[in-house]
């Protein structure tokens, strides 16, 4: 196990170019299944959960070359399906969420998938309903073993087309019914399909491949299957929820950095959701420059009341970043309410900040109300474990801002999806060291 060590209150300055999306990148690897012929993927992010997928994807038996940085190919024309029901595959399926992913394009390609109950961000429930339901709709028989928390779907007979209302907006529920349609017999419509950005690149790439979707982009999808997919070239977006990140670091830091090649228009109304915060973004081609701020006011509504922000399904506010919003907010002039809709356990970490000098009051398991500070008490360094993803990084963030040194453990957490991220803040100015505990 790795330690942080941080020491707080300098300012940073430079540019910091974001890694490939992770939850794309996680999606678009398993669609590599759904043809025997080669796919090149580019900007794959060096990050512990996508490294454990392609590894499970090695031990599947697709041939995976590296080509370079971020760059890699992958070939599925001679898998071992007796792979699925191993000891192996419970053990290394079990440890990643993104993992259920290939139970589509497997049940659609030859009929059969299976997935141990995969494990990911300890954030409340995050049920799999809407990813079954959607292939038993397109024909699949449901099985699953209670006992070794083992779930199967099987279509000797192949998918046929149908038309499925989702339960939910699931990405990766939409994801993964997308890639099993793809090749089904007949015309199949998804109707409150999630339509992220990352879903959009997923059909696009399918669409290369020789898919045919119709609706991309929106909650409405029309897939006609195809007999079989081709291989293809496909660029993975920069990540989003990493782009929000520096930008509250950023903010937190009194920081000037820019942050280059964001894709501008895939960002949603993060860019917005941060200026309503107080804090000055410029776009500068397809960069964000975020100049150095002493501080930043938190803008009310019209009415006087006070500001609110909820994650919400695509265009809205992304879940992922709501832990940033928050320890932003601590240092904001004024008061926000975080309303964290979707997991019921994401703002437990709330009590680390507490511990720091953060004002925040915890409603409930979805509400907090933080009374941001201004500046005029600076947090102070603690030691910290960091509980998932997105809650390790704000607390990374609120201890480069802090005063004095603080310790973050269980950074392997951090590690899952951030790409060598002790490293490129060393280059714009930040004095964190990676240690052994």
């Amino acid at each position: 196990m790795a330690i942080f060590q941080i020491e707080g209150g300098h300012r940073l300055k430079g540019e910091i170019t974001p890694q490939g999306a992770k939850n794309e990148a996680l999606q678009i690897l398993c669609a590599v299944l759904l043809t025997p012929d080669e796919v090149t993927i580019e900007n794959i992010p060096d990050i512990r959960d996508v490294n454990k997928l392609i590894e499970i994807l090695g031990n599947l038996g697709v041939k995976v070359d590296q080509k370079g940085n971020g760059t890699y190919t992958f070939k599925s024309d001679d898998l071992d399906l007796t792979y699925l029901e191993s000891e192996r595959f419970k053990n290394e399926g079990g440890s990643l969420r993104g993992s259920i992913m290939i139970v589509g394009p497997l049940l659609t390609r030859f009929g059969r998938g299976y997935i141990p109950r995969p494990g990911g961000d300890k954030i409340g429930r995050r049920r799999l309903d809407t990813h079954f339901e959607g292939f038993i709709k397109l024909g699949a028989t449901f099985r699953y073993n209670q006992k070794e928390s083992f779930y199967g779907v099987e279509a000797p007979d192949g998918l046929k087309g149908s038309y499925m209302l989702l339960d939910q907006a699931s990405v990766t529920g939409t994801a993964n019914v997308i890639m099993a349609a793809v090749l089904a017999d007949g015309i199949t419509t998804i109707y409150n399909a999630a339509c992220e950005p990352y879903i959009q690149q997923l059909c696009k790439m399918l669409v290369s491949m020789g898919a045919k979707i119709n609706g991309v982009g929106s909650n409405l999808l029309i897939i006609e299957g195809v007999e079989q997919l081709s291989g293809c070239h496909h660029r993975v977006l920069p990540d989003m929820i990493e782009i929000g990140s520096w930008i509250g670091l950023a903010a937190m830091t009194r920081s000037d950095i820019t942050i280059k090649n964001v894709s501008w228009a895939n960002l949603g109304i993060i860019p917005e959701t941060f200026r309503k915060l107080g804090i000055k973004l410029e776009k500068v081609n397809d960069d964000i420059h975020i100049p150095s701020q002493e501080g930043y006011e938190i803008q009310g509504y019209i009415d006087g009341s006070i500001l609110t922000v909820a994650d919400a399904t695509w265009p809205g506010f992304t879940p992922d970043l709501l832990s940033i919003v928050l320890v932003v907010a601590t240092q904001a002039k004024g008061s926000v309410l975080i309303h964290q809709k979707m997991f019921e356990s994401r703002l437990f970490f709330v009590d680390k900040l507490i511990d720091m000098g953060a004002k925040i009051i915890l409603c409930d398991p979805h509400r907090a109300t933080v009374i941001g500070q201004d500046f005029e008490s600076n947090l102070k360094a603690t030691t910290m474990v960091s509980p998932d993803i997105r809650a390790g990084i704000s607390l990374l963030i609120a201890a480069l801002s802090a005063d004095g040194t603080s310790t973050i453990h269980n950074i392997e957490q951090i590690d899952r999806g951030y790409e060598r991220i002790d490293e490129r803040l060393r280059s714009i100015g930040a004095r964190i060291t990676r240690m052994d505990s």
